[in-house]
């Protein structure tokens, strides 16, 4: 008999423990029971040790709802990085440019230019001091050939021998140094260069 009512007893404490569920239909008709609700019923569980209830319905929502936000935000995410991407693409592409019109000036004027006057600056393989001013290296490029031109054009430079961007650079002007074979070296702003082009 003791048996029966242990064996009696733990049946009864794992039903308990495995929940209850009210279950309400489209009618209105509610249904308790130990397994969860059919789809498309309201379902509640029911904790019988502490009295609570869950609403299951408001927690799918909420997961759900939680679940397309984090999708909008991954979504977001990538649409960002995608531009990214593309903004350093033509960032690359507009430095690129603008070095093989610093090397057609060069090569098609060596009375004027030293075969390395103006190197390429690469955007993966910079000088510490060019990389601080990295996001406006077509900019920089640009300018070292305005800046050779501008000082040949002063009639005291006979040769430009080198034109780099200038230690003496600031985040608020930048300042390109050119050096002639005449020993003279010209330090060109970019508030002067851009008086120059208006």
């Amino acid at each position: 008999m003791k048996f029966t009512l242990l064996i009696l007893g733990t049946l009864f404490s794992m039903q308990l423990s495995a929940g209850v569920y009210k279950c309400t239909d489209a009618s209105g008709k509610k249904i308790y029971r130990s397994v969860p609700c059919v789809e498309g019923q309201k379902k509640v569980e029911l904790n019988v040790k502490t009295g609570g209830s869950t609403d299951l319905n408001q927690q799918e929502s909420q997961q759900a709802l939680s679940q397309q936000e984090q999708e909008a935000k991954d979504a977001q995410k990538k649409q960002e990085e995608e531009q990214a991407q593309q903004k350093l693409a033509q960032l690359k592409q507009s430095v690129l440019d603008e070095s093989a019109k610093n090397q057609f000036l060069v090569k098609n004027n060596p009375q004027k230019y030293s075969a390395f006057a103006i190197p390429p600056y690469k955007y993966d393989d910079l000088s510490p001091l060019v990389k601080i001013y990295q996001s406006k290296l077509p900019e920089i490029e640009r300018m070292r050939r305005q800046a050779a031109e501008k000082a040949l054009a002063t009639e005291q430079c006979g040769r430009v021998e080198s034109v780099e961007l200038s230690e003496k650079s600031a985040k608020d002007g930048l300042i390109i140094l050119v050096d002639c074979s005449s020993a003279k070296k010209f330090y060109v702003s970019e508030q002067e260069l851009a008086t120059k082009s208006q």
